[in-house]
C-alpha cells in the first residue's frame, strides 16, 4: 500500500511538472482564495434575496464581481462535490462518488491519489498553498491536504466536527489538527472564528508572494452550534432552529469580511481572484433553498443550484450578473487560466475557463449539457442532465423520470415526461454516452437508505394529514 501510494504521488508529481508555465514565477499572477460554505442555502445570502439573515460581506464580495445565478455544485453533498471542485473533473471520472466511509476503517476511502489537484499545480509553479477548515477527502494521512500539494494545513479530515473543537471519544487524529498534529482545545474557540482567524494569518505572513488559499468552512453545516455573540445578529428570527443556523452564516459571512479587509490592508485586493461557493444545495432543516425545488442529496435544483459569485478587482467587471450555467468545476481551468498555469498534459478537465465569458470576449454558453449522478447501492444511480433548459431527473426514491423546462419552469414543479417521452429518450441517451466514460464507485456510503427513510417519511406525514378526507373513503365506510 505504501509502495502504490509513493509511485502515485511520484506520477501525479512527475505530471505536474510537465504542466509548469516556463517562467515558474511569472510577475502579475494573481492571489486566488477558493471559500466553500458547508450546506448553505440557495436564498440564505442577501445577493440571493435573502433578509432574514445579514451577510453583508458575502454581498459585497458578490456586488465587486459576478455573482452566477445558475450556479451549480457537481453533485448534491460533500465529499464527491469537493472532489470535483479540486480536480476540475466530474468526480465520477475517478470513482469518487460517495462520502468517504470513516467507520469501515479500510484506508482507502478517499480523493484517489491518481488524480492532480489544483494546489498540486499551483504549489508546483511558485505558489504558498493553505487548505484551512474541513477536508472530508479522506481520512488517513495519505489522503490529507499536506499530501496533496498544500504547504499548509487547519483543520479536520473528516464530513463533521463539533464547533468547539470537542472530539469526545474518538481518536484526536480525527480532530482539528495543525499540519497533522491534533490541536488542543484550549487553543480553540468557535471553529468558524479560528478558521477565519487562520486565513488571516496565513494572509498577513508573506502577503508578496502568490497564494492559493482554500477555505472551506464547515458552517453552516450541523450540529447546529454558534456563540452568543453571533446569535445576537439574528434575534430577530422568531422560529428558534432558524436563527441558529442564520447565526452560523452570519459568522462565516463575518469571517469572509475579516478575509476581504486583510486583502484591502496589504493592499492586494487588486491582485487577489475570490471565488465563493456552496458545495451542495441547503441542507433539509432550516435552510432555505427558495424558489427552487428540494435540497441537499436531491437532483432537483435546490440540492444542486448554489450561492456562487466570483471576484477580481480590474479583471472582471462588478455588479455583473452571469445568467447561463456554471458549475463549481470551472472554478479549476479559470484559476489555471489566471495563474497562466497550463493543465496536466493528457488529463480530462471538465470545466471551463470562464473569464472570456465573464469579460464578454465569448459568446455561447460554457456548457451546453451537464450531468449529475449519486450512487444508491451497486448498479443503482440517480442521475440528472441538464440540455440547453431541458432537464431530467431519474430519482431512485421516486422510481421514475421527471422533465422539466428551466426556461419556463425552473422551479421543477410541472413533469412533463408523459407528454414528452422523446425528449426522455433523448436526455436519457445523452446520460448513457456520458456515463460510459465514467467509472463504478470506489465505495458507497449511506446515502441511499437515508434518502429512501426521507421519502417514506415525507409519504407518512402526507398520509397522516389527509386521514380525515372524506373523499378518500368509500360509500358506507365507517370514519
Amino acid at each position: 500500500m505504501v509502495f502504490r501510494s509513493m509511485f502515485a504521488r511520484f506520477a501525479v508529481v512527475s505530471a505536474v511538472l510537465l504542466a509548469l508555465p516556463i517562467d515558474l514565477f511569472a510577475a502579475e499572477r494573481p492571489n486566488v482564495i477558493v471559500i466553500v460554505a458547508d450546506d448553505l442555502g440557495f436564498s440564505d445570502v442577501g445577493f440571493n434575496g435573502c433578509k432574514e439573515i445579514p451577510t453583508p460581506h458575502l454581498d459585497a464580495l458578490a456586488s465587486s464581481g459576478v455573482v452566477f445565478d445558475q450556479g451549480y455544485a457537481s453533485h448534491p453533498y460533500c465529499s464527491p462535490s469537493r472532489a470535483g471542485l479540486l480536480t476540475g473533473r466530474y468526480q465520477q471520472r475517478f470513482g469518487h462518488e460517495c462520502n468517504p466511509n470513516s467507520t469501515r476503517n479500510s484506508g482507502s476511502d478517499g480523493l484517489p491519489l491518481t488524480e492532480t489537484l489544483i494546489s498540486d499545480l499551483l504549489g508546483m509553479s511558485g505558489y504558498r498553498t493553505a487548505a484551512i477548515g474541513k477536508w472530508h477527502l479522506g481520512d488517513e494521512e495519505q489522503f490529507w491536504p499536506l499530501e496533496r500539494g498544500f504547504d499548509e494545513w487547519f483543520g479536520f479530515s473528516g464530513g463533521g466536527m463539533n464547533y468547539w473543537g470537542d472530539v469526545g471519544k474518538r481518536f484526536p487524529l480525527r480532530g482539528v489538527l495543525r499540519n497533522g498534529a491534533p490541536v488542543p482545545k484550549t487553543e480553540l474557540t468557535y471553529l468558524t472564528d479560528d478558521f477565519s482567524r487562520a486565513a488571516v494569518e496565513f494572509i498577513r505572513r508573506e502577503p508578496t508572494d502568490p497564494f492559493f488559499l482554500y477555505l472551506a468552512y464547515n458552517a453552516p453545516h450541523g450540529p447546529d452550534q454558534v456563540t452568543r455573540e453571533h446569535l445576537e445578529k439574528t434575534q430577530h428570527i422568531e422560529y428558534g432552529g432558524r436563527a441558529v443556523y442564520g447565526a452560523m452564516v452570519a459568522a462565516m459571512d463575518e469571517g469572509i469580511g475579516r478575509v476581504m479587509t486583510t486583502l484591502k490592508d496589504c493592499g492586494i485586493e487588486q491582485d487577489t481572484l475570490v471565488f465563493f461557493y456552496s458545495d451542495n444545495g441547503g441542507r433539509a432543516e432550516h435552510a432555505v433553498n427558495f424558489p427552487y425545488r428540494g435540497h441537499k442529496g436531491m437532483l432537483f435544483e435546490g440540492g444542486i443550484r448554489v450561492p456562487f459569485c466570483v471576484a477580481w478587482p480590474g479583471q472582471i467587471a462588478a455588479d455583473q450578473h452571469y445568467g447561463k450555467p456554471v458549475t463549481a468545476l470551472d472554478i479549476f481551468p479559470t484559476i489555471l487560466a489566471a495563474a497562466e498555469v497550463n493543465p496536466t498534459p493528457g488529463t480530462k478537465l471538465d470545466g471551463v475557463n470562464l473569464l472570456p465569458y465573464l469579460r464578454g470576449e465569448a459568446r455561447g454558453e460554457p456548457h451546453r449539457q451537464l450531468f449529475w449522478r449519486y450512487a444508491c447501492g451497486d448498479d443503482e444511480f440517480g442521475y440528472a442532465v441538464r440540455d440547453g433548459n431541458d432537464k431530467l431527473v431519474y430519482s431512485v426514491f421516486k422510481g421514475r423520470h421527471l422533465l422539466f423546462d428551466l426556461a419556463s419552469d425552473p422551479w421543477e414543479r410541472h413533469d412533463l415526461a408523459e407528454q414528452d417521452p422523446e425528449s426522455v429518450q433523448r436526455l436519457s441517451s445523452l446520460y448513457e454516452e456520458w456515463q460510459g466514460d465514467m467509472l463504478a464507485p470506489l465505495w458507497l456510503d449511506p446515502h441511499g437508505v437515508n434518502v429512501r427513510k426521507e421519502e417514506q417519511a415525507r409519504q407518512d406525514t402526507i398520509d397522516a394529514a389527509s386521514r380525515g378526507d372524506e373523499t378518500l373513503r368509500s360509500d358506507g365506510e365507517d370514519s
